[in-house]
């Protein structure tokens, strides 16, 4: 009988949610960097929580660095990949509906995953050179904000300087997880959008504003449902 190979994860019952090995891993770290802290967790305790063997767990990743990274990837990764929609849009979304529906959306990661993964950026070893992947794309998606939020106030008229408000204002978000589950704090990413949209000089978005957002993030998601029924 053939050696099975070193690091194979063994079969498991599934203990997490996830299609994936990969996935219980990543969901597993989230809830313990969150609740222990980053330092207190070991990849044993990892593979553990997820009901793998700790060689197992390195053969999809090979430093609790690559979990944290692959991890605070996810914070960052559906919006990037959200703006194509809105660029995409018919007909052209304004700047200040760009902006808007881009603050929701990322405020929605945020803030309705299984773990408060924003929390991460508060670590002190998120200056680690490991980690220069989602710095790379945390800088990419800060530079669109950027972009978005001074062709608003190109219009308004107010100080450039308010341009780096909007990004600070959504990331702000991850403090509000102590607001229980429920209607109220499903709708904070909007409510944020729209704060987004006043420190640029826009007092009172027009309600149209907020329906392009919720078409924008629908059109979305049908093509991201269609993506993963093909698979299936």
């Amino acid at each position: 009988m053939p050696l099975a190979r070193a690091g194979r994860p063994r079969h498991h019952d599934q203990k997490r949610p996830g299609s994936t090995a990969r996935d219980e891993i990543l969901d597993a770290a989230g809830e313990l960097f969150t609740t222990l802290g980053y330092a207190r967790t070991s990849t044993r305790s990892i593979a553990e929580s997820v009901g793998i063997r700790q060689a197992s767990l390195y053969h999809y990743f090979k430093t609790k660095d690559d979990i944290l990274c692959a991890l605070l990837g996810q914070t960052v990764s559906p919006t990037l990949a959200f703006i194509p929609t809105l660029l995409d849009a018919e007909p052209a979304l304004t700047a200040a509906e760009h902006l808007h529906a881009l603050a929701a959306f990322d405020g929605g990661q945020l803030l309705t995953g299984r773990w408060n993964l924003g929390a991460l950026y508060l670590l002190p070893e998120l200056r680690d050179a490991h980690l220069e992947p989602f710095w790379s794309d945390r800088e990419r998606l800060r530079l669109h904000y950027l972009a978005s939020s001074r062709a608003v106030v190109d219009q308004t008229g107010v100080h450039e300087a308010a341009a780096d408000l909007p990004f600070r204002l959504v990331e702000s978000l991850v403090n509000m997880w102590s607001v229980p589950p429920g209607p109220e704090r499903l709708e904070l990413p909007m409510h944020v959008a729209d704060a987004c949209l006043r420190v640029l000089g826009i007092p009172d978005p027009d309600p149209a504003v907020r329906r392009r957002t919720g078409a924008a993030t629908d059109r979305y998601a049908r093509v991201e449902s269609g993506e993963a029924t093909l698979l299936r």
